[in-house]
């Protein structure tokens, strides 16, 4: 069981409310784990990543194990913890600003 948490805007846009949890067939990457997310949330796509490159948007930064994995390839595994549950996967939301 795949451990994501999301910041407030894309909960409250998938109605959730705390950690969402996925389960994962196959290598726990972030492709894995972003498919999952939107299949079951399908208001979310196009919010992560865009629709037609699967490109992560500009603002958005994954994180996993106090690591940015935001310019990681989204099929290299994600670490152990995460994929054991031990550890969430974060999306988090870039500031950006003067």
């Amino acid at each position: 069981m795949i451990r994501v948490v999301l910041p407030a805007h894309l909960r409250t846009l998938a109605r959730v409310t705390g950690e969402v949890r996925l389960e994962i067939a196959g290598p726990v990457t972030q492709r894995a784990v972003l498919d999952a997310l939107e299949a079951r949330y399908p208001m979310l796509r196009g919010t992560l990543r865009d629709q037609v490159t699967g490109q992560r948007r500009p603002f958005v930064r994954f994180f996993a194990c106090e690591q940015d994995l935001s310019l990681e390839s989204p099929d290299a595994p994600l670490p152990d913890a995460v994929a054991s549950g031990n550890e969430p996967f974060l999306v988090v939301g870039a500031v950006a600003g003067g």
